[in-house]
């Protein structure tokens, strides 16, 4: 997305690593809602769409570490292999939404989601299998904990981040993607 100025694009992205602590707090008052709905990933996502990879990866760095730092989620033994999902989501959402222009907005988000969230899966799942677990960690764990114990957060995520995006375009909080030439 163009014409945010770059201070614009900076509170924004402050306002979603905000989002990254708060958020996860909400959840965890429900036992495993953290682990199933994903919480934290929707600010990074979002960020990462409307303020490019920049700021996206950014939010997926910054936004783990204080909620980790701040309230303890998630734990320090998770967090490496967090830090490297959600910075990758922030990247490559970011880098998708600027490479995809089918001039359709819900499919130029829903193109750059998918593969951002298929992407920080591959990658936090390599990274495990290579450097958090390795020789432990199989396909079948990976398939389980990224797609069947999370698809509840997944389509939370398809459903309400382009929502968002667009909720955001028609308050005029957010630059037109393609904006009505009158």
């Amino acid at each position: 997305m163009t014409k945010m100025s770059a201070v614009q694009r900076a509170v924004f992205t402050a306002v979603c690593i905000g989002l990254c602590v708060v958020l996860p707090m909400a959840f965890h008052a429900i036992p495993n809602a953290g682990v199933i709905f994903s919480p934290m990933h929707i600010p990074v996502l979002l960020c990462g769409l409307i303020c490019g990879w920049p700021f996206g990866l950014l939010c997926g760095l910054a936004g783990p570490l204080l909620s980790s730092l701040i309230t303890g989620m998630p734990p320090m033994a998770y967090l490496p292999s967090m830090l490297i999902e959600l910075a990758t989501y922030g990247l490559v959402s970011g880098l998708m939404i600027n490479l995809v222009n089918t001039k359709k907005l819900y499919a130029d988000l829903y193109i750059s989601l998918v593969v951002a969230l298929l992407a920080g899966r591959i990658v936090a799942g390599i990274a495990k299998a290579l450097i958090f677990a390795a020789g432990k960690y199989t396909l079948a764990a990976w398939v389980t904990s990224y797609f069947i114990t999370l698809w509840p957060g997944l389509v939370i995520q398809l459903i309400l981040i382009p929502t968002l995006v667009v909720a955001l375009m028609k308050a005029r909080l957010i630059p037109e993607r393609y904006p009505v030439q009158g």
